[in-house]
């Protein structure tokens, strides 16, 4: 990156963190909430929402298309819409959102006229193929030319019943975009998974419960197999929980600095699959030998960050699809843990091993983090800052994606910092 580039230094603390912060909505549920009350017939309240650059691309696209979307207050969206989505006049642009990439390149399937779905360079890199293909089977008309967004389809107000069989090794969106359009479907459609491997399975979990909500009927006839009745959407109001990805950080942050940060939910509560790496990041600083991040994906930078200050060194497994996130973050995790220290982790294959080292607090090991415009590189990352001195994040304001309020909920924490705060 370029000397110019904006960089926030964390100063360690000298202290337990404790007190109370209570992390943003989630995005992974509030995106999906949006586009089905986009899609519904009537007007929808969604309460608890996020607010930040993903959900705000979203909530934007449907204002293209349509769909009158408020905003009343900072955590509540209402969405009032006809049960159609209109063809917009000019391409969506949705930065670097795979969730509303994913989710509105299946639902313009819907919509009578051409849609455009495209995104900045970062996007621009992320696979979307699968998706593509298994749209062309339903006989959808789509384009794309490398894989990758931009995707143009050219939709008929619907398409056909049918059985459809995905891909979703690399993501289990694709699965969520086909279920979420299947509704407006003209008849049944049945979506079968090719082959058993499936990204984050649990949030296809969070689809389901969130089209029920709806008013859909989804019945899931095996693990592998859903079958989705053409009933459309019906508004509803609908309560959004907290980011489960967003809360790794402040546990992540309470263990490693021996504090208490109640973000008031306890971790039993949240439906979310990273709410699972609560029970690993507690047995800090005895973490697992091995960790399997398949099923919980955004929050293997929260550990494997906790891991460079652990007793024991950690082997993590299961991480082929970080590889295709907002950046390769194998590859970022391992140049920014090599940055603080040489030898501190390393890749083998698609895994990454981290020698941990608890010695490490304390030190002074000036490194400049390139978070490669990634909201969960920079987050994680500012874990080492609480305990090694001269930790630096480039580009912090790559947070605003899913949690634009980060750097302030950590200061209240009692964190500093020098340089450039968002």
């Amino acid at each position: 990156m370029s000397d110019t580039v904006k960089k926030l230094t964390i100063l360690p603390t000298d202290h337990p963190l404790r007190g109370h912060v209570r992390p943003p909505g989630s995005k992974s549920i509030t995106n999906r909430a949006l586009l089905l009350a986009g899609l519904a017939k009537g007007t929808s309240r969604l309460t608890g929402a996020l607010k930040s650059d993903d959900t705000r691309y979203m909530a934007d696209a449907l204002r293209a298309m349509g769909v009158q979307v408020d905003e009343p207050d900072d955590t509540t969206f209402v969405v009032t819409g006809n049960g159609r989505l209109a063809s917009p006049s000019a391409p969506l642009f949705l930065g670097n959102a795979g969730t509303a990439t994913r989710f509105l390149t299946a639902a313009a399937a819907l919509v009578d006229g051409p849609v455009v779905v495209d995104g900045d360079q970062h996007m621009r890199k992320r696979p979307i193929k699968p998706l593509v293909d298994a749209l062309r089977k339903l006989g959808v008309e789509v384009a794309s030319e490398t894989g990758c967004p931009p995707v143009t389809v050219k939709g008929k107000g619907g398409f056909p019943a049918g059985r459809i069989e995905i891909d979703a090794g690399l993501s289990s969106q694709y699965v969520s975009a086909l279920l979420m359009a299947a509704p407006g479907a003209k008849g049944p459609v049945r979506i079968e998974l090719a082959g058993d491997e499936i990204g984050a399975r649990g949030y296809i979990d969070l689809t389901v419960a969130a089209m029920r909500a709806f008013g859909a009927e989804v019945e899931q006839l095996s693990p592998s197999v859903w079958q989705v009745a053409p009933t459309g959407y019906r508004a509803a109001d609908f309560a959004i929980e907290p980011d489960a990805s967003a809360a790794t950080y402040l546990w992540a942050a309470e263990v490693l600095t021996g504090g208490a940060i109640d973000i008031g939910v306890p971790a039993s509560v949240f439906s979310q699959p990273d709410a699972r790496a609560h029970d690993v990041i507690s047995k800090f600083p005895h973490l697992p030998a091995v960790i399997d991040g398949s099923q919980m994906q955004d929050a293997i930078p929260t550990i494997a960050v906790l891991a460079a200050f652990n007793e024991t060194p950690v082997r993590f497994v299961g991480l082929a699809n970080l590889r295709v996130k907002e950046c390769d973050r194998v590859r970022a995790l391992s140049l920014g843990l090599t940055a603080i220290r040489p030898g501190l982790a390393h890749e083998e294959g698609d895994d990454l091993i981290v020698s941990s080292d608890p010695g490490l607090a304390g030190q002074t090991l000036p490194a400049s983090i390139d978070t490669f415009a990634d909201h969960r590189i920079a987050m994680s990352f500012a874990l080492a800052g609480l305990k090694i001195h001269g930790i630096a994040i480039e580009d912090p304001g790559c947070v605003a994606k899913t949690y634009p309020a980060y750097w302030d909920a950590l200061a209240s924490l009692g964190v500093a910092y020098t340089g450039d705060r968002p």
